[in-house]
């Protein structure tokens, strides 16, 4: 019985210091946005937003 005790308090700590290290990094980590200009699916909206609109006065 103490040998089970001592094997799941073993676990929990592994566990407990795998998590800790996961979101320790996660939030270290730098996200980066891209610009609007660079944006290729920024034009691909765009360009179809006139084909519709063009569409639409066509009928």
């Amino acid at each position: 019985m103490f040998t089970i005790l001592i094997i799941s308090i073993i676990i929990v700590l592994i566990v407990l210091v795998l998590s800790v290290a996961t979101t320790s990094k996660a939030y270290k980590y730098k996200h980066t946005i891209d610009s609007l200009d660079n944006n290729p699916h920024l034009q691909n909206k765009n360009d179809n937003t006139q084909e519709n609109n063009d569409k639409s006065h066509n009928k």
